[in-house]
């Protein structure tokens, strides 16, 4: 074991000058341990690391304020299954072959941690895979059937099904402490730990029911966004809160008298609610079957305490009927209960996990990562879900903690992608980066206290490829610079969108077409032409139209 360990201190040593842009401070033959942390569907907006008016996140602003804080990070497809296999690969969706959340991940391919087993890291995936395949590269895991399920939820584990008691976010972090106690303390260990919420549709966990039932939230400023000056592309997505919210599925909008009569129907009545085919999850007339199915597996006391709850609701839209503007907010205010009580649960948890870290004594060892598989709109532009290339989308959270190389309260406004994360993780462990690996370590950063050298890049690329599906966002790729994000929707439409994000970063008015600012099209369209070519992903227009 002696010389095991000094061979690997001097492959950390040779290998992480070999792979990083400056000279390493190598102070310890100590490996550091990785915790990747990612939500699905968490959104900037919701966390007051970033300054949100919406709810607290104290656990998650500890990472921020015990290491570094990014504002511009962004990611290469905002959509669930693509998202997650470029952050696994480092890689764009048309290289690592998921390009939509109706193909499988080919789990045959590289990925960074299965670089780290082999580099002798001991590696979890606990949570949510959502790939379709079996994990491959890691010595435990236990996974969520595709989205998983927020009560009583079912897991594969190490190829066994298992059935657990309790709320999802609360049994995965259970799961990940268990790991990390039955752990080689031997090896310094990676583990991805991963949660279902807050994805829709947003199921609290039986203590935080109610929570924010006297709480009125602020609304964005584009809630009720008539998409004037744009084209087919922001008009015919099926994400308005307005128009697509389900009464049942997405607000609760069941009464006991309603569930109590469901639960004497036979179950083949639900059986087609059960799937997860896109004209299923876009069709209204399956709402409460859908419902009813979540519903059902609440314990009888969960049931209860539910009913307690949403009751009110159904009771409050009774006497207000609200109608057009007020209908719109109404529901907005109901969204926002759910998807930020879920927010609570998450952010309660990953306290948990990083006190048993301190506990342990391996709080200080270990590279903290809180990101979210993308954004997600809170409202703004009358939307919720993700897919576009707007901001809200577009823009994932990204906090950092790892206090041997990284100065407390550190901000970074350099542009970072989820295409960075394995490069950066392999690089801190003393692997070196695949040729292939599109991303770059972003260690440069985390070491200078978020500030970029000067060859770092100054734009990010972005395709998103997943229609007809889901709410039928258009395809479209584009080009975000600090100050324009160019953007060109495809497949069935030929349209381009223009912003200035400097004057208007809300995205609220479209340039493109305006003959002042055709010299800023060109020059995008150039970069951006640059950009496909750099990532291999040239004439998408041509190949993915079909």
């Amino acid at each position: 074991m002696g010389n095991l360990k000094f061979i690997l201190s001097a492959l950390v040593a040779g290998m992480g000058l070999s792979s990083c842009q400056h000279p390493q401070k190598v102070e310890t033959t100590k490996r550091p341990n990785i915790v990747f942390i990612m939500t699905d569907d968490h959104t900037i907006q919701a966390m007051s690391a970033y300054g949100s008016k919406l709810v607290k996140t104290p656990n998650l602003d500890r990472i921020a304020n015990e290491g570094i804080l990014f504002n511009n990070c962004f990611v290469t497809n905002a959509v669930c299954g693509p998202s997650r296999a470029t952050i696994l690969t480092g890689k764009y969706s048309h290289l690592n072959g998921l390009n939509d959340n109706s193909k499988v991940f080919d789990s045959t391919q590289v990925i960074y941690p299965q670089l780290l087993k082999q580099a002798g890291y001991q590696t979890a995936m606990i949570g949510k895979w959502h790939l379709g395949s079996t994990p491959m590269g890691f010595d435990y895991y236990s996974i969520l059937p595709n989205q998983g399920q927020y009560y009583q939820p079912e897991f594969l584990e190490n190829g066994k099904k298992v059935k657990e008691q309790g709320y999802v976010t609360d049994v995965i972090t259970d799961k990940a402490i268990g790991f990390l106690e039955k752990r080689d303390h031997d090896k310094p260990f990676m583990m991805i730990y991963q949660h279902k919420a807050p994805h829709r549709n947003w199921l609290p966990a039986p203590r935080h029911l109610g929570m924010f039932d006297n709480t009125v939230f602020p609304e964005p400023d584009n809630l009720l966004d008539d998409f004037n000056n744009r084209g087919r592309a922001a008009k015919e997505q099926l994400m308005n809160i307005s128009t697509d919210m389900w009464p049942a599925w997405d607000l609760k909008m069941l009464s006991t008298a309603q569930l109590d009569s469901m639960a004497k129907l036979p179950n083949e009545k639900f059986k087609d609610a059960k799937g997860d085919d896109y004209k299923q999850a876009n069709d209204p007339s399956l709402d409460k079957a859908r419902f009813f199915e979540v519903y059902n597996r609440m314990t009888d006391a969960e049931k209860v305490q539910w009913k307690k709850v949403y009751d009110k609701r159904v009771a409050e839209f009774k006497k207000l009927n609200p109608k057009g503007a007020d209908l719109v907010r109404w529901k907005y205010q109901q969204y926002m209960r759910d998807y930020l009580a879920c927010v609570v649960s998450v952010d309660e948890n990953v306290g948990r996990l990083m006190d048993y870290l301190k506990k342990i004594g391996e709080l200080d060892n270990t590279i903290i990562v809180y990101t979210s598989d993308q954004g997600f709109f809170l409202g703004e532009h009358g939307y919720f879900d993700k897919r576009f290339m707007y901001d809200e989308s577009f823009r994932t959270p990204l906090l950092v903690r790892y206090p041997a190389s990284i100065k407390a309260g550190s901000v970074s406004n350099a542009f970072a992608m989820n295409l960075d994360f394995a490069p950066t993780l392999l690089d801190y462990s003393g692997v070196k980066i695949p040729d292939d690996m599109q991303g770059v370590s972003l260690r440069p950063l985390l070491d200078n206290a978020g500030k970029a050298p000067e060859n770092w890049r100054k734009a990010v690329y972005y395709h998103y490829y997943e229609y007809p599906s889901w709410h039928a966002v258009k395809r479209h790729y584009g080009i975000r610079t600090e100050r324009y994000k160019l953007i060109h929707f495809y497949n069935d439409v030929d349209e381009w969108e223009l912003y200035d994000m400097q004057k208007d970063p809300k995205e609220m008015k479209n340039l493109y077409g305006n003959k002042a600012y055709e010299p800023v099209v060109k020059e995008l369209k150039e970069q951006l032409k640059k950009l496909q070519i750099q990532f291999k992903d040239t004439d998408p227009t041509e190949t993915n139209s079909k």
